[in-house]
Order: structure tokens, then sequence, then C-alpha cells
């Protein structure tokens, strides 16, 4: 029997799939030739998993990567009107959405990533950034700061200049 998490597992897992074929129908029809797709380019969904009732990823097309939210079945959440902001709080900090609706998808929240994606020569090279930015938006350690660098060392006081203390610190010592 499967547990919550593994449901909302598989519910992320069959999104991330109901994402690729509805994008991968729209490159293959309105999409076809428009001069902003990038020809190396193909549709996947990367990284899809559950967060705060939503199943978060990155989708890539020939023309777009986004970071995509879309509520998880049975999950109550707040009603937006198509065009409209909704921040989403990730573990590596708070990330704003536009709101949309996607024929056979239903409401799918995005923040745009790359839009069009010319910088990708590869598709290779596309999942592998798609990849990268998932975890860093799951990844609490990615945001926080570096530790703060060592002191300087202390300075000697004027007592200990006089006093021939300097002379003594191994640094200054001559070979």
């Amino acid at each position: 029997m499967q547990t919550a998490p593994d449901m909302q597992d598989g519910m992320a897992a069959d999104i991330a799939a109901a994402l690729e074929a509805r994008y991968r129908h729209i490159a293959e029809t309105a999409m076809a030739d428009v001069p902003i797709c990038n020809p190396a380019l193909e549709v996947a969904a990367t990284g899809f998993r559950p967060w705060g009732g939503r199943a978060v990823g990155v989708v890539t097309t020939p023309w777009f990567m986004n970071l995509i939210a879309i509520p998880l079945s049975g999950t109550e959440i707040e009603p937006v009107a198509a065009g409209k902001s909704v921040r989403l709080n990730l573990p590596a900090g708070e990330v704003e959405f536009i709101v949309g609706e996607l024929e056979g998808i239903g409401r799918v929240d995005s923040c745009s990533l790359f839009s069009p994606v010319f910088e990708f020569a590869s598709m290779e090279e596309a999942n592998e950034v798609a990849a990268e930015i998932v975890r860093t938006f799951f990844d609490i350690s990615a945001l926080e700061p570096p530790p703060p660098p060592p002191p300087p060392p202390a300075r000697p006081s004027r007592r200990d200049l006089l006093r021939g203390k300097l002379a003594a610190r191994p640094e200054m010592v001559e070979p």
C-alpha cells in the first residue's frame, strides 16, 4: 500500500509526464517552425516533486525553460485569475509565479527562467541546467551566505614594539 508521500511522488511524476505530452503536442503544432524556437532542444520535465500541495519542477521546451508549480489532486489552492502572480515558498526562498491555464492540464503557475532558449547548444546542456536549477530551489544551503573570512592578524601595539616583542613573532624572524 502506498503512503501519502509515495502517492504525492506518483502524482508529481504523472503531472510531469502530462506536461511533456502537452508541450510536445504544442511544439509539433502551434510552435512548429516558429523562429523563437531553438531547434537543438526538445520538451522535457525535470525534477518534479511534491511541495506544499503542488508538483514543482522545470519544464524545458524549444522556446522556454520555466519553473512550474501545479496543484496536486485533492489539494485546495487559492483560486487566482490567469495573468496574476502568486508567491510560493520553496526551501531556498520565496518565488513569484504567473498563473496560467494550459489545455488538458488546468492551472499552471510559471516562473520564467529562460525565454527564448538560444543559449543552450544541446538538450543535454539544457537538461543539466534544469536539474541544477531544481537542486538550487530545493537546497536551502544554496542560499546560505559563505562563512565570514578569518579576522585579520592583530596589529602589534606600540608597547610591544618598544619592548622588542615584535621580533619574537615567528613570521617576523629572518632566516
